[in-house]
C-alpha cells in the first residue's frame, strides 16, 4: 500500500501515516538490521530485514509448525514474547546482537512490546 493511495479504512490509513513516518527514520544494514514487527488479529509476526540490500535475513511466527506446537493455549502475548525470543535466537546464531526496531505504525504496547522484550531476554540490543 503505497503513502498516496486512498485506504477507505480510518484505522488503516492511520496506521500506514505512522508507518512511512517510522519508515524514513529507521532503516537496516547488515551488521544492525531492522526488526519489523507485524500483528494481525491471529497471529504475530516478526522479520530482520536489511534494507540496504532488500534482504530478509530472518523471520518466525507463531504460526509457524515449529513453534505452533508449543504454543497452543496459550495467550497472544505469551505468543508474542516467544516470538521475540526465537527470532532473538536466530540473530544472535547469525552473530548480529544490535538491531533497530520498527514497531510498523503499532502503539508500543502489548503484544508489540513483547516481542521487543523476547528479542531483548535472547539477547539482542536495541
Amino acid at each position: 500500500m503505497a503513502g498516496h493511495k486512498k485506504i477507505a479504512n480510518v484505522k488503516l490509513r492511520g496506521r500506514m501515516r505512522r508507518k512511512y513516518a517510522i519508515r524514513k527514520r529507521v532503516t537496516g544494514t547488515p551488521d544492525q538490521p531492522r526488526l519489523s514487527v507485524f500483528r494481525s488479529l491471529k497471529h504475530i509476526y516478526a522479520q530482520a530485514i536489511d534494507d540496504t540490500q532488500n534482504k530478509v535475513l530472518a523471520t518466525v511466527s507463531d504460526a509457524e509448525k515449529q513453534l505452533a506446537g508449543s504454543l497452543t493455549g496459550k495467550k497472544k502475548k505469551e505468543r508474542a514474547k516467544a516470538v521475540g525470543e526465537e527470532i532473538g535466537k536466530k540473530l544472535i546464531a547469525m552473530q548480529i546482537e544490535r538491531v533497530v526496531f520498527d514497531r510498523n505504525g503499532y502503539l508500543f504496547h502489548g503484544r508489540v512490546k513483547e516481542v521487543a522484550d523476547g528479542a531483548r531476554a535472547a539477547g539482542l540490543k536495541f
